[in-house]
C-alpha cells in the first residue's frame, strides 16, 4: 500500500528560487551548483536530507536533480525517496513590465518503497518571475502524474518573495497551496518563512520554518540548506585617464 507521505520532488537551489518555489532565473552556461539540506518535521515527524544539484547547460536552460533520505519517518522507518530529474528553460526574458518566463519538465525514478514512493512521476510546470526594486517574485504552476495508475494526479500552485534586506541578507517568504495524489481536492496550504545569508561568494546558507494552514500536517518544519556555486567571473573595468 502506497502511503500519504508528501514527495518532496524538484526543488530549487539557493538564489534560484524561495524554498520550494523556482525561479525562471537559472544558471549561466557551463556553471554548476550544489546544495545539502536537512529539514525536521512534525506531525508527521521525521527528519529529511537531500542532495541537490543543477547545471547550466546554456544561458537558458538549466539541468536539475534531486536526491532525499527520510531517517525516521514516524520513528520506525528510513530509506531513499524517489530520484527527480528535469530541466528548466527560460524561454522569454523580463521586460519592463512583463515577468521573466520558464516552463518545467521532470521526471522522478522510483526508489523501490512504497512508504516513500509514488513509483515514479512525470511533470510540467509553467515559471514567472518579475523584480521590483529590492524585491524578487515567482508564481508556479505544477502539474505531476504518479507512476502508480490508482494514484491521483498531483496539482501545485505556489508563489514566492524574496527581499533582498541588504547586500548579504535576503528575506524569504512563500505560500504552497497542493491538490496531492490521494485526493481529487486542494488538501495542503502551507506557509513558509525564513531567510537566506550570503555567505561567500559562492556559498549561500537558508534558514526557514513551515506551517500547514488548512490540517496542520505538518503543525510545523524546520528547514536549513548550504548551497555552493560556481564563482561568477567578475569584469575588470578599465579606467583610462586623458592628459591634458
Amino acid at each position: 500500500m502506497v502511503c500519504a507521505y508528501d514527495p518532496l520532488g524538484l526543488q530549487p537551489i539557493s538564489p534560484y528560487g524561495i524554498f520550494s518555489v523556482m525561479s525562471a532565473e537559472t544558471l549561466p552556461h557551463a556553471k554548476l551548483a550544489m546544495e545539502v539540506s536537512a529539514e525536521k518535521s512534525k506531525n508527521p515527524d521525521f527528519y529529511r536530507f537531500g542532495l541537490k544539484g543543477a547545471y547550466g547547460l546554456t544561458d537558458s536552460i538549466e539541468l536539475d536533480f534531486m536526491a532525499p533520505f527520510v531517517y525516521r519517518y514516524n520513528n520506525d522507518t528510513e530509506g531513499p525517496e524517489d530520484f527527480s530529474v528535469g530541466f528548466r528553460h527560460r524561454f522569454y526574458d523580463e521586460g519592463k513590465y512583463g515577468p521573466s518566463l520558464a516552463y518545467l519538465v521532470t521526471a522522478a525514478v522510483s526508489n523501490g518503497r512504497d512508504q516513500f514512493s509514488t513509483n515514479g512521476r512525470i511533470g510540467v510546470g509553467l515559471i514567472a518571475s518579475k523584480r521590483v526594486g529590492p524585491f524578487k517574485g515567482h508564481i508556479n504552476a505544477v502539474f505531476q502524474k504518479p507512476g502508480t495508475s490508482r494514484l491521483k494526479s498531483e496539482v501545485t500552485f505556489s508563489g514566492g518573495i524574496d527581499f533582498s534586506a541588504s547586500n548579504n541578507i535576503n528575506l524569504l517568504g512563500e505560500v504552497i497551496i497542493r491538490k496531492d495524489h490521494t485526493t481529487q481536492r486542494y488538501n495542503d496550504v502551507e506557509t513558509r518563512v525564513g531567510y537566506r545569508i550570503k555567505t561567500l561568494d559562492f556559498m549561500y546558507t537558508t534558514v526557514g520554518v513551515g506551517f500547514d494552514l488548512k490540517n496542520k500536517t505538518p503543525e510545523y518544519r524546520l528547514m536549513l540548506s548550504v548551497s555552493l556555486t560556481s564563482p561568477v567571473e567578475k569584469k575588470e573595468i578599465r579606467r583610462i585617464y586623458e592628459e591634458e
